[in-house]
């Protein structure tokens, strides 16, 4: 079965190359999502005031890889204990935020959050929010498969590069 979750975990571009090297992940397109203004710009994002979250909106077959799974994946590649900054990238676009669109998405998650938060995988407690997916909209096409078209790019590099390389055996 095909189905869709929205994830935010910090900057977009990371969030959509690390998903992208998951087995049963069909397409990840990036957005903003849960803020007060329709159709947003990357410009508008960035200053922080309309509430936008940056996300990757992933799309994947159960059947391949469970909505578990793509938690899991997604609580261990970047730190969730974070309030609206995950490494030098800073401010509420980059909040860490399950956007769930059922209520078996929420239970889910909740789920796993209620494991991750047992287990004790960080010292300081989880930050992530666990809302509805609102007001979503598509960003712009040159943030669109950003890694894959711009590997060279320092940003890449440095930021997203060593965090795929922590996946690969």
């Amino acid at each position: 079965m095909i189905d869709t979750i929205t994830l935010g975990a910090g900057c977009f571009w990371c969030v959509e190359a690390v998903f992208m090297s998951i087995p049963g992940i069909n397409a990840i397109e990036v957005g903003y999502c849960n803020g007060d203004v329709e159709n947003p710009s990357y410009e508008m994002v960035c200053t922080g005031r309309t509430g936008h979250a940056e996300v990757a909106q992933i799309t994947y077959d159960s059947n391949i890889v469970g909505l578990e799974e793509i938690l899991n994946h997604f609580f261990s590649t970047h730190n969730p204990t974070t309030l609206n900054k995950q490494g030098a990238d800073s401010g509420t676009q980059y909040r860490s935020g399950i956007f769930y669109s059922s209520k078996v998405q929420r239970d889910i998650a909740l789920q796993v959050l209620k494991k991750w938060k047992e287990e004790s995988h960080y010292e300081s407690p989880i930050v992530t929010e666990i809302t509805k997916l609102n007001n979503y909209s598509k960003a712009e096409n040159y943030h669109q498969d950003y890694y894959q078209n711009n590997k060279s790019a320092p940003y890449c590099m440095f930021v997203i590069k060593p965090k795929l390389d922590k996946l690969r055996p």
